[in-house]
């Protein structure tokens, strides 16, 4: 043990934890395809390559 270890509490959690039915998928629902412009629609395309990438792995 060094110094200062002996103060430190054991077996506790120091951070709050998010609860699992509190995670979120990554998704966003708010979209909307008829108000999306060009920029939108270049980002949407950008996330399904990443997403078909990142599945590949």
């Amino acid at each position: 043990m060094g110094r200062g270890d002996h103060n430190r509490a054991t077996g506790k959690n120091f951070f709050a934890q998010t609860p699992k039915n509190q995670l979120s998928d990554g998704i966003d629902v708010e979209y909307s395809e008829e108000f999306a412009d060009h920029d939108d629609k270049v980002a949407q395309a950008r996330s399904r390559a990443a997403d078909r990438r990142a599945k590949e792995k």
